[in-house]
């Protein structure tokens, strides 16, 4: 009599314990509220063009007023080095701006001067002015209590943090500054769905003012209570108070984290080159906007005063000031925006220049700063010089 033909177990096995596992990440997933992770596994990493994916509300503009040309626009040759440093970072604009003309502009990739990228942190220098501005019009003040205005810390440890500590970044909150992992905080604001509810549950964990430590909940913080103070959006405020007195030549778009949610006030604000110069223009000319004082110079002066907090490394935070980083280079003092893609808006006071650089890789780490903005100011200060 013949064995009866054995049957292979192996693989239906492998397949159970597959959808078993499936099945039990899934669940895992959406008790643990992570469920922000299927868009991050979806969409991976954050780029400049993302705008699609998440609901926006417009920051608006009224009758813009574009830049004016310089008699050298595009004639002086960007430095090879400068020029190498932009393609390999695959970048999509370069803009220099001498004396309030436009010296020098460049496009990649399709893009043009009236396209739109995602600015990653730069808002956050962004709000930082729109935060001077709430101050000068009495809504609060730098050392206000956060507790004030959002109950969530007004006791214990919580009760100690001033607003002065989000703008400086000093707030000793349990925040996870984390780019890379799946399930960080900071991948959860990007993707996630209730941003408010992520910030106002956090902990003071360290004593306000400190500890420099550069976290992104400090800048949605700052935003509700410009929201609570004022009673308008972040985008609305930014609308008023800043986008249309400065003439911007289009409408912003701020990423929500729902339909009809707040903003992700420490990044996604959309915007082209041109527009995002106007913002370098507000902090070279002291808070002027044409004669007209959009922030106060006091604001300004302190924004751009290095807050000298002790960093994780014990050593004074002599480069970042209350949501603006800031530098000397070469002789220059360089005050500026910067992204995580490379995105940065650069002010050189003394040569009365403004750079712009958006793209989609940036350089490598060099102390505080990182090594693609020194080359890209090599480039401006070279452009700006007089043709021969």
């Amino acid at each position: 009599m013949n064995n009866p033909i054995k049957r292979n177990h192996f693989w239906p096995r492998v397949l159970g314990v597959f959808l078993l596992v499936l099945v039990s990440t899934m669940i895992a997933i959406w008790i643990t509220g992570y469920t922000f992770t299927y868009k991050t596994l979806l969409y991976t990493y954050p780029d400049i063009d993302d705008i699609n994916l998440f609901d926006t509300r417009t920051v608006t503009d009224s009758a813009g007023v574009p830049w004016t040309l310089s008699s050298t626009y595009n004639k002086n040759k960007i430095p090879l080095a400068t020029k190498s440093a932009l393609e390999s970072n695959e970048s999509v604009a370069y803009l220099v701006i001498k004396n309030d003309s436009i010296v020098h502009e460049e496009y990649w990739d399709h893009a043009s001067a009236n396209t739109l990228d995602n600015s990653f942190s730069v808002a956050k220098s962004i709000v930082g002015l729109l935060a001077g501005i709430a101050i000068d019009e009495g809504y609060f003040s730098l050392d206000d209590s956060v507790g004030k205005y959002l109950p969530e810390f007004s006791e214990g440890n919580n009760g100690k943090l001033k607003i002065k500590h989000l703008l400086q970044m000093s707030s000793g909150l349990n925040w996870d500054e984390s780019y890379s992992s799946l399930f960080s905080k900071t991948t959860e604001a990007y993707y996630g769905e209730n941003l408010s509810r992520q910030v106002l549950k956090l902990k003071v964990v360290k004593d306000p003012g400190s500890v420099f430590e550069y976290m992104s909940c400090n800048t949605v913080l700052i935003s509700l209570i410009i929201n609570k103070t004022t009673g308008k959006t972040i985008s609305d405020f930014a609308s008023e108070k800043l986008w249309i007195p400065i003439h911007a030549t289009q409408p912003a778009y701020w990423s929500l984290d729902h339909t009809d949610g707040i903003e992700k006030s420490y990044c996604c604000f959309y915007s082209c080159a041109r527009d995002f110069a106007k913002i370098g223009k507000i902090v070279l000319d002291s808070g002027k906007w044409d004669g007209k004082q959009i922030v106060s110079q006091e604001y300004i002066k302190t924004m751009l005063t290095p807050n000298m907090i002790a960093d994780a490394f014990g050593a004074k935070t002599d480069y970042y000031g209350l949501q603006w980083w800031m530098t000397n280079y070469k002789g220059h003092q360089v005050y500026y925006a910067r992204g995580i893609l490379g995105q940065y808006v650069a002010v050189v006071p003394d040569e009365k220049i403004i750079m712009v650089r958006l793209g989609h890789k940036r350089g490598q780490k060099a102390g505080n700063h990182y090594e693609d903005l020194f080359q890209y100011l090599d480039g401006a200060l070279e452009i700006g010089k007089p043709l021969n």
